[in-house]
């Protein structure tokens, strides 16, 4: 399984990034496309490779096809929002709030999934890149679409802990040459 394997390429002070890992993905109560879209959309915006080829081959045998795709879709379009509304929000000029965005975004409209699952892998990769008016954007979605704040926790948990083992892996590539 190749979450045990990404568990076992963890060094032991991230033991419980290891043990995180078992109760987030490992034994979660999310419906598989749910989870798996998530664990996906999120490996992707860690931007760590480790990650990314421990978990998508996984992510790809628990997800349809378009669901894979959606989820992939879901981490690239929230790359671009993430860093454009978070900028926007940012900036002491609000008048930029006021342009329009010109950016294409169709994917958002038909994921080719369920809309609330694509949300919520939206609302995860927003929550990894710190967008703050996506993640209260998607989180709007998800409550008037019924989706229990359990469940969105959950994509929070996913979410972090999949950053935290990225970002312990990457350093620990790069120290390993020194």
């Amino acid at each position: 399984m190749a979450l045990d394997d990404l568990k076992a390429a963890l060094p032991e002070y991230a033991k419980d990034l290891k043990l995180n890992l078992s109760a987030v993905i490992g034994n979660s109560d999310l419906p598989p496309q749910q989870l798996w879209g998530i664990v996906l959309a999120c490996a992707m915006a860690t931007r760590s490779p480790a990650v990314l080829r421990a978990l998508a081959p996984e992510a790809k045998a628990n997800l349809k096809p378009e669901a894979y795709t959606a989820a992939k879709g879901a981490a690239a379009v929230m790359g671009m929002n993430n860093v454009y509304y978070r900028t926007l929000h940012l900036l002491s000029d609000k008048e930029y709030s006021s342009m329009r965005a010109g950016l294409r975004m169709n994917i958002i409209g038909t994921p080719g999934v369920e809309k609330a699952d694509f949300e919520l892998w939206c609302f995860a990769v927003s929550a990894i890149n710190g967008c703050g008016q996506c993640l209260d954007s998607h989180e709007a979605v998800l409550k008037k679409a019924g989706v229990e704040r359990e469940v969105i926790q959950a994509s929070i948990k996913i979410a972090s802990v999949l950053q935290a083992v990225a970002a312990t892996l990457d350093a620990e590539a790069a120290i390993a040459d020194l």
